[in-house]
């Protein structure tokens, strides 16, 4: 059950993302792999800063904001590259 969890939040969270910073979201597959991505990124910032949470609205809100970190890092870099 967890990972279906984890799948659901990480969709949200990738699309949330996908509006904050592109204004729609990204498809389906693309929102899963930056919500999932930006799970772990959030987890990891946050976390530095003792910010942790145990409920699923939680884990949205959390993985949202390691998503927009995450797509902020991807356009830096490619935008370094080129």
């Amino acid at each position: 059950m967890g990972f279906i969890i984890s799948i659901i939040v990480g969709c949200v969270a990738g699309y949330l993302a996908g509006l904050f910073t592109k204004g729609k979201g990204f498809g389906f597959w693309l929102n899963l792999v930056v919500g999932v991505l930006g799970g772990f990124v959030g987890s990891f910032v946050l976390g530095l800063l003792g910010i942790n949470s145990s409920n699923i609205i939680g884990q949205i809100i959390i993985s949202t904001v390691g998503s927009v970190i995450f797509l902020f890092l991807v356009k830096y870099i490619s935008n370094k590259m080129s």
